[in-house]
């Protein structure tokens, strides 16, 4: 998503400086940062469509790892002494005009091992390529200027701080929220307005978690309010609910989900509360009650120069029923019944060479499951770099 218009803006405080700035749509909008670099030229442009995009690559090691599948934002319980092609993006974007009757265009293509975990139901390019974003807006003009817009395809999902590109993220891997307790995509409608430059309004219509092809015959609803008290602070409120397993059309799943951001100086924060819950159905490890979850995580960014920031993250999940960490090891955790378990990051961003990030990383794991090679914890190192054009 597009700053103008929507206040809408990547996740890294150093993304004020990429080429990717406003290219991606994040999964929940945010006041961005303020830009004092110059202005960047201008993508390049093919049958008129703007073209961006980039590729990005990582080593990651941890003593304790095993099995070789590499997973989008790299969970280290998965990883061994290995590189990664993690991605390969294509992005065109076609921008809409909000003060006039118009239309805009917004794809991208992502491939390589991130592309893995995130493909949705009904929908297969491949065991690593994905079209995560891929829809149509039309605007409808508003006499705030702002006009009113509606979306159909696949688009982002609105939950979350971090997003699926991971060199827009202030850390080289996605934390435990990103992976467990938020959907990466729906394919449906979304209809999205910026009242005035207090509140923005996002309201979806979609198949499901993930779903490109329904999975039952009922839709799901999700919603967002964003509110900017100055130019500093935001906070976004993310509510949804809907059938989310197969062929099961009365055990519905519902939370909501809070995002704070707040920019002190260099520095910037970001506070993300989720609750969740899901009724009882056969896909539960327990399916004979109602499943429940909570996640808290925390960011703070620090640009030491316009070459040099640091990242730190902590998150905590709570899954007491196991219904969000049971995936058949796809992710990672062995099936269970629940579990708490969380994880703490630091990483540095290195812009040294002009549209390059070098992203050193120390991250540490814990769970109440012998999650990790038969221990309860984990400590791992990675190294990622990325061109962005």
């Amino acid at each position: 998503m597009r700053v103008q218009g929507r206040s809408l803006a990547l996740a890294a405080s150093w993304a004020s400086a990429s080429p990717l700035q406003g290219c991606f749509a994040p999964r929940a909008a945010r006041r961005p940062p303020v830009d004092s670099a110059a202005k960047k030229p201008d993508p390049p442009t093919l049958a008129g469509f703007k073209l961006t995009g980039f590729a990005a690559g990582s080593y990651a090691y941890s003593g304790r790892s095993s099995g070789d599948t590499a997973i989008v934002g790299r969970l280290y319980d998965r990883l061994q002494n290995r590189f990664m092609l993690n991605a390969l993006a294509v992005v065109l974007d076609k921008p809409y005009d909000p003060a006039k009757f118009s239309a805009g265009f917004h794809t991208e293509l992502l491939v390589g091992q991130d592309a893995t975990v995130i493909q949705s139901g009904g929908f297969n390019l491949g065991s690593q390529a994905d079209l995560p974003h891929l829809y149509v807006t039309l605007n409808v003009p508003t006499a705030s200027g702002n006009g009113l817009q509606f979306k159909v395809g696949r688009i982002p999902t609105l939950l979350g701080l971090e997003v699926i590109e991971t060199v827009a993220n202030p850390s080289l891997s996605e934390g435990n929220q990103f992976i467990y307790v938020e959907n990466f995509t729906g394919t449906g409608l979304s209809v999205e307005t910026k009242f005035n430059n207090y509140v923005d309004l996002q309201l979806r219509v979609i198949n499901g978690w993930d779903q490109v092809s329904d999975n039952n015959s009922h839709k799901s609803f999700m919603g967002r309010v964003g509110l900017y008290p100055d130019a500093l602070t935001s906070l976004g409120v993310v509510g949804y609910w809907g059938a989310e397993e197969p062929g099961n059309n009365s055990a519905n799943r519902y939370g909501f989900e809070g995002l704070l951001w707040r920019k002190l100086g260099k520095a910037a924060v970001w506070v993300q509360g989720d609750y969740g819950t899901e009724q009882a159905n056969a896909a539960l490890p327990d399916p004979t009650q109602d499943a429940k979850w909570w996640a808290l995580g925390g960011w703070v960014t620090y640009d030491f120069s316009t070459t040099l920031g640091l990242a730190l993250r902590g998150d905590y999940v709570n899954d007491e029923n196991g219904a969000r960490s049971s995936f058949n090891g796809l992710v990672g955790f062995p099936a269970n019944t629940g579990q708490k378990f969380g994880s703490g990051t630091a990483t540095l961003n290195i812009r040294a060479w002009p549209g390059a990030v070098v992203r050193p990383e120390v991250r540490y794991d814990r769970s109440t499951l012998q999650a990790f090679a038969g221990k309860k914890d984990q400590v791992t190192v990675a190294l990622g770099v990325a061109y962005l054009y």
